[in-house]
């Protein structure tokens, strides 16, 4: 088992800028692919973006590359998601995720249903 909690998120301003964290217990960190999705109301939950555990493999949503960046401290056991030139399209619930079978790529990773461990979600708004 691995437990989740994301914590960062809130509301901000259209071009501004925020950064998501995600902790992690349980199972030994870097045997784990990281990824981070997103659900805004009435739609169904999308991929933002994954790592592999050393990071050698990353894969962005391309409607966030560029403005969004992963990174992972698999000392602390932790993830992070900086958001920056935040637009209202981007406000949604924001969930990390973890599975096993990605940990060497994450090239097909961006299903949802494709990962195993989930955190609770933090909401992140951003007002136009």
């Amino acid at each position: 088992q691995v437990q989740l909690v994301e914590s960062g998120g809130g509301l901000v301003q259209a071009g501004g800028s925020l950064r998501l964290s995600c902790a992690a217990s349980g199972r030994t960190f870097s045997n784990y692919a990281m990824g981070w999705f997103r659900q805004a109301p009435g739609k169904e939950r999308e991929f933002v973006v994954a790592r592999s555990w050393s990071g050698g493999s990353t894969k962005y949503a391309d409607s966030v590359k560029g403005r969004f960046t992963i990174s992972r401290d698999n000392a602390k056991n932790m993830v992070y998601l900086q958001m920056n030139s935040l637009k209202s399209e981007d406000t949604a619930v924001y969930y990390c995720a973890a599975d096993p079978k990605y940990r060497l790529t994450v090239v097909a990773a961006s299903s949802p249903s494709g990962w195993q461990y989930w955190g609770q979600g933090t909401q992140v708004t951003v007002s136009s």
